[in-house]
């Protein structure tokens, strides 16, 4: 099995659609071999990365298409005055990876390779929500114009990056709780706070971020398609997106656990495309 040249490996966010990540890896680790040296995880890309370092990927496919099976609605007026969360998505995302990433699973990540999580924060500001709801706003108004991996205008609310060592919050029992604030979009999902800070998804101020240290050879793996990509670093960084578009419109319903095998199928089609491709 040849091993590939990657020494980081990035996992963007994407709801739902970030199992295409588990379908193209599980194509792609067939025939090839992936040991980076850094990782790192954006919004549900934050799971995503977590199961691969863990090797619980279809213990995640498997237990999220149950819960999915179970939900009848995204939304309730019940739900919406709930202390656990504002949608099923919160509540149900919690659940999941509190019983995939569990003690073993940490124990694996804890001694694996440097794994960091993307985080967004608007620091210690006078109404942090509002800040982020306004930065999400702009965030999908330039997703709707002019897509791209590196979003830039929610920044001009002050929203910030942070990149959380993901091991040293394996090795102290609270990475399912990171897993979950990367994933925090408002105003479905609470803020939470991270060492005293408010956070938010991770996505609206980089959805493929960067390790830090940033050196080698990159693989970054997108689950959306962009017209224009970031600059490739003199051929340092190499995109990896999907054929087609995944679950159009559909990223956060969890009503229907078809969707799941859908994303993960077309992973693995465009993973051996891929693989075919570079061998």
């Amino acid at each position: 099995m040849a091993r590939l040249p990657y020494d980081q490996l990035v996992f963007s966010g994407g709801g739902l659609r970030c199992f295409w990540h588990g379908g193209f890896l599980a194509a792609l680790e067939e025939v090839h071999d992936l040991a980076p040296v850094r990782v790192t995880g954006s919004s549900g890309g934050a799971l995503s990365a977590a199961a691969w370092i863990a090797g619980v990927e279809q213990e995640l496919f498997d237990r999220f298409k149950r819960a999915i099976a179970e939900q009848d609605d995204n939304v309730t007026l019940r739900a919406m005055g709930d202390d656990h969360g504002r949608s099923p998505h919160q509540r149900i995302y919690a659940r999941i990876i509190t019983d995939v990433i569990d003690a073993d699973a940490m124990a694996r990540i804890a001694d694996g390779m440097a794994f960091q999580i993307n985080l967004s924060t608007p620091g210690v500001s006078v109404a942090p929500t509002l800040r982020a709801l306004i930065g999400g706003t702009l965030y999908h108004a330039e997703q709707a114009v002019a897509a791209t991996p590196r979003p830039r205008l929610a920044s001009i609310t002050g929203m910030k990056q942070r990149l959380v060592d993901a091991r040293a919050a394996a090795r102290d029992g609270t990475l399912p709780e990171l897993i979950r604030m990367a994933a925090t979009v408002p105003p479905a999902f609470r803020a939470d706070r991270w060492k005293g800070e408010v956070v938010f998804d991770g996505g609206m101020v980089n959805k493929a971020p960067l390790p830090d240290p940033d050196d080698g050879q990159t693989l970054i793996l997108l689950t959306k398609r962009f017209r224009i990509l970031p600059d490739d670093d003199g051929g340092r960084i190499t995109y990896v997106q999907p054929s087609q578009d995944v679950l159009s419109g559909d990223k956060l319903n969890f009503t229907d656990p078809e969707l799941l095998v859908k994303a993960w199928k077309q992973g693995e089609e465009d993973g051996r495309r891929w693989r075919n491709k570079i061998t």
